[in-house]
């Protein structure tokens, strides 16, 4: 049984957040400044035609993601978490920074594009070894009973980040004209990338390894012939077939997550710019505010999935936007301010009931000896192929059918293979992590649970 160090597992939590925030605060201010980068690297009279090559660099990180999970997943596995996450905090920086440098159309031509694509790929390599790993060190980290609350605040780390990245660019709106906001004033939010990852990269280098994996390489250590035995096992054949149920599963819920999840913080402020033709600022506004009440429930969210469960926080996340999506865009496009609000803001709520369960479920899918790996790579592959191309799609569906509503009927098309999927899996809530012994706070809960396991032990004797 592991008795786990508060003060420790908050320094986790805090490492991981702040490097999930950094990533989605590059992602955020890509997708909140689309049109402007647009101009930038893209120049041409077609305005739809900007924002569709601008979106399908944004997708294009998400091809190299699931290499990145191939390649970070089973080397977080084999050498340890906290090694493996401060060097994509290392490589997520320094693309992000590099962006910030890259000349425009104007000053290079094609070069500037083939430089922001090279950028992009180097992003998405190294985020194809964040969340997996990140998710996984705070569930390795956190008691049983704690596991969702305090996987809750990494997603909050992806909201402030989004928070950080909108509020960002809203102020740059608002206060530069649009000649200083093209020359100069779209590299901002990109430079700073830099000193942010030094300050996570402080704080992920000063973490322990977790006492998951630490228990695991004990092990190893004593078994040295087992150990052996085990690498040669463990590959990613292994890691995808060998667990593939589970993989399964995770696709599933990864894709519902993730495509609202695009759709609502990455999508909706270009949505409503250019097909709704929306103002700029006031439509980033509203963004923000909805992000911001989704932060407070966050935690909420978190602590209501350890007490009910992760399965019907899930399953109400699933029916809400099954039932949902067609009166809230209908809302959205109602045009007023009031309308948007409500809109964005009842698919900001449904969208908590997966940010808030996702961190600690999906690392309850795995054993600790491939749970990194096998993370990673499930959850790169269904990003890559619904997350991170929800802005492209949905963007050419509307661009081929005309149809406005097509923001809807992908949400809703999502949510069914999500509620499958939370159909089929187990519940994981106040258990131990497959593969992990029990993980408590105190002494006297350890006592406690050993009670109850001798008493369960008796009674099935």
């Amino acid at each position: 049984m592991t008795v786990v160090e508060p003060a420790m597992v908050k320094r986790a939590v805090s490492a991981a957040a702040l490097g999930n925030a950094m990533e989605w605060f590059d992602f955020g201010v890509y997708s909140y400044i689309a049109v402007t980068l647009g101009k930038v690297f893209f120049p041409t009279g077609d305005s739809t035609v900007q924002l569709l090559s601008t979106f399908g660099a944004f997708a294009a990180a998400f091809l190299v993601r699931p290499i990145g999970g191939m390649v970070f997943g089973p080397l977080g596995d084999r050498i340890g978490r906290q090694k493996v996450l401060a060097l994509t905090m290392i490589m997520m920086a320094a693309g992000t920074f590099c962006i910030g440098l890259i000349p425009s159309w104007e000053s290079i031509g094609i070069g500037a594009p083939i430089l922001l694509l090279v950028a992009r790929l180097v992003q998405g390599f190294s985020t194809g070894g964040e969340y997996g790993g990140a998710s996984t060190f705070i569930a390795e980290y956190a008691p049983d009973k704690k596991r969702g609350f305090l996987g809750s605040w990494l997603e909050f780390g992806t909201l402030a980040g989004y928070v950080g990245g909108a509020g960002l660019v809203t102020l740059m709106t608002a206060l530069l004209s649009t000649e200083d906001l093209l020359s100069w004033g779209w590299r901002i939010p990109f430079l700073i990338a830099g000193p942010m990852g030094i300050i996570g990269l402080y704080l992920r280098m000063r973490l322990e390894e977790t006492p998951a994996f630490a228990q695991l390489e004990k092990e190893a250590r004593s078994k040295e012939k087992e150990r052996r035995d085990a690498e040669k096992r463990v590959g990613v054949r292994e890691m995808i077939f060998g667990q593939w149920r589970a993989m399964l599963l995770c696709v599933g819920l990864v894709l519902v997550f993730n495509v609202t999840d695009y759709m609502l913080l990455s999508y909706m402020p270009s949505y409503l710019t250019s097909e709704l033709k929306y103002d700029e600022t006031h439509g980033l506004l509203v963004v923000l505010a909805v992000m911001v009440v989704m932060m407070c429930i966050q935690p909420f969210a978190g602590r209501l999935s350890d007490r009910f469960g992760r399965r019907p926080v899930m399953a109400a996340g699933c029916a809400g936007f099954l039932l949902l999506s067609v009166p809230a865009l209908l809302l959205i496009r109602q045009g007023s301010l009031f309308a948007i609000a409500l809109g964005m803001g009842a698919l900001g709520l449904l969208l908590v009931c997966f940010t808030s369960t996702m961190p600690s479920t999906l690392p309850a899918l795995f054993p600790t000896k491939v749970r990194y790996g096998s993370l990673s790579i499930g959850f790169n592959i269904s990003v890559s192929l619904f997350g991170g191309t929800t802005p492209l799609v949905v963007t050419a569906l509307i661009g081929a059918t005309g149809n406005r509503m097509m923001p809807a009927y992908y949400m809703m098309a999502a949510a069914v293979i999500g509620g499958i999927a939370v159909w089929l899996m187990s519940e994981s809530a106040c258990k131990p992590l497959p593969g992990s012994p029990p993980a408590v706070e105190t002494e006297a809960e350890a006592r406690e649970v050993a009670r109850t396991v001798r008493q369960e032990a008796a009674a099935t004797a």
